[in-house]
């Protein structure tokens, strides 16, 4: 059923009553506020269809209604006017996602903390995923007989940790330093997919080719892009989240707590938005995750110019400044798609 203007107007006031305040909206609230000039009755016919169809509902036994995620999930797709951000704003993300003299870890970090602090929710940035990079180092740590430690450096200095197991005692130190030097030599520059087809075509060749340290290095090689390194998801402000007036139910607490700590569901959901063009916002149960029920997620992609990389957002209550936030997620996609826009990838 299709919303006509007063139940647009009615349903607008609501939800950024509801997100000001955290206070139930009633229908005299609103009749005062209301351009239309509406009776207080009258609000409260249209707010008893607006309940019927599932777009607000009433807590307990206030004369108020707050949004439901149905009502703020049309808001957002329909209502939302997102704010454009002030010359100061725009100042403060600029200052934190520069490159210059930075690592990429601590751009990425800076992004989701200047995230955390001007939303007063919090930060998540999923770092580059593995094949989007592009090979610039590698090193061997032994840690045992038969484990190695795997440290891989890409071209924009993410770092990235892998063991892999031996079927034979490990390599004496300078076959190991020997592996490391052709490895490097060989397989700088070359992007992750790139490196795997060179090294299978390698291994498809006549074995007699090789002498034994280069057939260690490229079954080392093998082991370590066989597949994916761990994903890894910064987060930046978890208290910030945690002090939302939503979450001082101990049960709820936990939840989201647990989400923050294993890290799965966030990983699942950031994934998900790079499927997608740009601000993508994922809210309440609709984001499919039972951990993260009364939550928004806020999320945009950021690239290398050539490629997504990973992405980045905000988390917080369903009751989010979402005109607000959708402009600092946004903006701040754009800055580090800059940074990195020569330097991942290239």
């Amino acid at each position: 059923m299709e919303l006509n203007e007063r139940s647009l107007s009615i349903l607008n006031a609501i939800v950024e009553g509801y997100i000001a305040s955290g206070e139930p909206v009633g229908s005299r609230t609103i009749a005062k506020r209301q351009k239309l000039k509406l009776s207080p009755a009258t609000v409260r016919n249209v707010m008893a269809d607006l309940e019927e169809m599932g777009y607000i509902n009433s807590p307990h036994t206030s004369a108020g209604r707050v949004p439901t995620a149905k009502g703020y999930r049309f808001y957002v797709d329909t209502i939302l006017q997102v704010r454009s951000l002030s010359p100061s704003e725009r100042q403060r993300i600029e200052e934190r996602c520069r490159l210059e003299n930075r690592r990429t870890e601590d751009l990425l970090k800076h992004a989701g903390q200047i995230l955390s602090e001007m939303s007063s929710y919090t930060g998540l940035v999923l770092a580059p995923r593995f094949n989007a990079t592009t090979f610039r180092h590698i090193e061997f740590v032994p840690l045992n007989q038969r484990r190695l430690l795997v440290i891989f450096v890409s071209q924009s200095g993410v770092v990235q940790n892998k063991i892999i197991e031996m079927d034979d005692s490990i390599p004496s130190a300078s076959e190991l330093q020997q592996i490391t030097n052709y490895l490097n030599d060989t397989l700088c520059g070359l992007t992750i997919p790139e490196v795997r087809s060179k090294i299978m075509a390698q291994m498809q060749q006549e074995k007699a080719m090789y002498d034994r340290l280069t057939g260690n290095a490229l079954e080392f090689s093998r082991q370590v892009f066989d597949g994916e390194m761990e994903d890894d998801v910064i987060i930046e402000g978890v208290a910030n989240i945690l002090e939302q007036p939503e979450f001082s139910d101990a049960e709820r607490r936990c939840r989201i707590f647990k989400a923050f700590e294993q890290k799965k569901s966030l990983i699942e959901l950031l994934d998900k938005s790079q499927q997608a063009q740009g601000v993508q916002i994922y809210i309440g149960t609709q984001a499919e995750f039972q951990d993260l029920d009364g939550c928004s997620l806020i999320t945009a992609n950021y690239t290398n110019g050539k490629q997504k990389l990973g992405s980045l957002g905000v988390i917080g209550p369903s009751r989010m400044k979402y005109s607000q936030v959708v402009a600092m997620v946004d903006y701040t996609a754009q800055l580090v798609s800059q940074a990195l826009k020569s330097d991942i990838g290239e």
